[in-house]
């Protein structure tokens, strides 16, 4: 912490001192805590959501959480206290931890049943609501025994990146009223375009220019909207660099190849592909051949991340494992130190694992059950080591996932367990474990902010059960109302919601369980090309994700990281550099939020009214501008960057 307002934050004679001394007692989790907390989870938890199913990303939550306790709290209330902001930070960040796991994993059974002849798995909103409460609360347990290692001894060396932000925002309490002026700029901006645009069809969403001469099979294209603008930015120019490469190569190389051999053989069918490769579009291509590249590629950027962080998880593991079966602490454990008993977390994790394997429908024996606690804890101690090195965002979490399915499913087939029994068996245990993971590495920054604020442990990990009931009850009706209205994309459906790691487990699991082989051949290129990556010593996953996605939804997001870069490059020095770069990230949250909120409400009157239902599928390839649609889109986007620019170069005071 290097504020000046904190300089309680430090080291005495080489121990910590927190900001709140634990001989001192302050308001924690208060009824107006809990209650604002609880709704930024289901806010933040909806657009997560649909932002995710969308383009395969979420974006945390945690400091815009932070920085609207304190607007909130402090402009309504008196004497409210660092840690009161502290847990509406703590229970409000559950939301968007949360819908990454699920959409991450349940929206591949929606996809069987529409892809799949005679698969049928009417997956329901409470089962999706069980699913979340039961993986979540594995994940906060498992997490617990692991804090005194993970967050106090290893203070040095794991920083814990939005933890500490979002304690360094609590701290600068006078401040939060500007910091959170940047957000609600971004939520109405975001919200307002994104009205416009997807609720009222003024103009295109996303403008594409195929080349048909020059470059057959390659595009170039945007989707003009501000939620991927924002996400440019919060990632940084690298990221999004990297991440477009992946595009650039997917789309303006090997499928313009692909295509360009295929004009040679004009009658050739190659599998997956159904129609001979010189009729197909470019979307075709992506479907048959480019995607599978992105699921090899992807698959093994998450392996290469795990393989880097081997020394690290075992030596984690085995601390954890200490931390499991250690001896009570002597003497009076002081505030800070104190954590929710180790009883609790046994028979609360016993208790959980008994209901998982009472859920009917979802085919896990003991079996199944056993695979999810092992996998669910092993990938804890791995998700929270590594969001203490490098933070939520880039976690693997889909590479622990993927590796999680294809162990579950060789294990499953070894003992007979196969077919459509096995799919749902597999992908029910994936699920578990993958919102387990999300939510460890969600606790593991709160318990990092509240152990640099001073709250006390116990009173979080027992609040932020709070945030997972909220936003679970969020995931099985937003899930739900999404899937009803967009749907997902397949090939009857290509308009569908993107869900790139749910369509990627689905692939991999339906392949092996089916036993219809996968294809193999692009997957394997995908691979080489992304172990190709990582010989130039550039991490591969963000290339594989760039790969995997279509190059319309990598290209706002690489605006959105060069503004970034210029920021930087323009701003007076490091001190004005950093506080610009803070204005550019709350405001780009803000674009997010507002942006996939009104996506949210634009799905639930899709679902509500037929009249409205009509409208928006009648004009969903087009818009009521006709023509002018993609000159509009282009037109406010520019817009867009315009504003981004400005809020970002603001004066310097927050």
């Amino acid at each position: 912490m290097a504020s000046s307002k904190n300089e309680d934050i430090s080291s005495e004679s080489g121990k910590f001192v927190p900001y709140v001394a634990a001989a001192t007692t302050l308001p924690e989790a208060t009824l107006r805590a809990i209650l604002l907390g609880s709704l930024i989870s289901i806010v933040f938890g909806a657009a997560n959501a649909y932002l995710g199913l969308k383009l395969g990303m979420t974006v945390s939550a945690s400091i815009p959480a932070a920085v609207i306790s304190m607007a909130v709290l402090r402009s309504m209330f008196k004497n409210v206290s660092v840690l009161e902001n502290n847990m509406v930070q703590t229970i409000g960040s559950a939301g968007e931890s949360l819908a990454a796991g699920v959409i991450f994993t349940i929206p591949a059974f929606f996809i069987w049943n529409e892809t799949i002849p005679g698969f049928h798995y009417d997956i329901s909103q409470g089962q999706i609501i069980l699913f979340s409460l039961l993986g979540g609360s594995l994940g906060i347990f498992f997490m617990i025994p692991l804090r005194k290692y993970l967050v106090e001894r290893e203070h040095g060396s794991l920083t814990f990146p939005e933890g500490t932000a979002c304690a360094e925002i609590i701290v600068a309490g006078d401040e939060g009223g500007g910091k959170a002026k940047s957000v609600f700029i971004g939520i109405a901006v975001g919200a307002l375009h994104k009205i416009l645009m997807t609720g009222a069809r003024l103009w295109s969403e996303s403008v594409n220019y195929d080349f048909k001469k020059v470059l057959k099979g390659g595009y170039v294209g945007i989707d003009a909207t501000a939620a991927l603008l924002g996400v440019g930015y919060i990632i940084g120019p690298r990221i999004a660099a990297l991440m477009m490469s992946g595009a650039v190569m997917g789309y303006l190389a090997i499928g313009p190849l692909i295509a360009y051999i295929g004009d040679f053989i004009p009658n050739v069918i190659i599998p997956p592909g159904d129609i001979p490769i010189a009729q197909m579009s470019t979307g075709q291509l992506r479907n048959f051949y480019i995607k599978y590249l992105g699921v090899g590629a992807v698959a093994l950027g998450g392996f290469v991340s795990l393989i880097k962080s081997v020394p690290t998880i075992l030596y984690s593991f085995r601390s954890g494992i200490q931390q499991m079966t250690g001896g009570r602490s002597k003497g009076q454990v002081p505030r800070t130190d104190q954590d929710l008993p180790m009883s609790v977390v046994l028979i609360g994790s016993i208790v959980v694992s008994i209901i998982i394997w009472m859920i009917p429908g979802i085919q896990l024996n003991f079996l199944g059950v056993l695979l999810a606690v092992i996998f669910g804890f092993f990938f804890v101690v791995v998700a929270a080591r590594i969001v203490g090195l490098v933070g939520s965002s880039s976690s693997p979490v889909s590479g622990m996932t993927i590796a999680t399915l294809l162990v579950t499913c060789l294990i499953l087939l070894n003992f007979g367990v196969g077919g459509v029994t096995g799919m749902i068996t597999a992908m029910s245990i994936g699920t578990i474990v993958c919102i387990a993971v999300c939510m460890s590495g969600d606790i593991a920054q709160d318990l990092k902010t509240g152990y640099l604020l001073g709250a006390t442990p116990k009173v979080q990990q027992r609040f932020e059960f709070v945030g997972l009931v909220t936003s679970a009850v969020t995931m099985g009706f937003v899930v739900f109302i999404l899937a009803e209205s967009f749907g997902f994309q397949t090939p009857s459906n290509p308009n569908g919601l993107l869900a790139p790691q749910a369509n990627v487990m689905a692939t991999i699991v339906q392949g092996l369980m089916l036993g219809e082989g996968l294809p193999w051949g692009p997957i394997m290129v995908g691979v080489a090309l992304a172990a190709g990556v990582e010989l130039l010593g550039v991490s591969s996953l963000p290339f594989a994700i760039g790969l995997y996605l279509p190059l319309s939804l990598s290209m706002p997001i690489l605006l959105g990281g060069v503004i970034a870069f210029l920021v930087k490059k323009t701003s007076r020095d490091s001190s004005d550099a950093k506080v610009r770069q803070e204005k550019g990230i709350l405001f780009g949250s803000g674009l997010v939020a507002g942006d996939a909120l009104i996506g949210v409400g634009v799905a639930f009157v899709i679902y509500v009214s037929d009249s409205y239902r009509e409208f928006y599928e009648g004009f969903e390839a087009v818009s009521l501008s006709g023509s002018m649609g993609s000159w509009l889109s282009l037109g406010t986007f520019a817009m867009l960057i315009g504003i981004f620019w400005m809020m970002s170069r603001s004066d310097r005071k927050t």
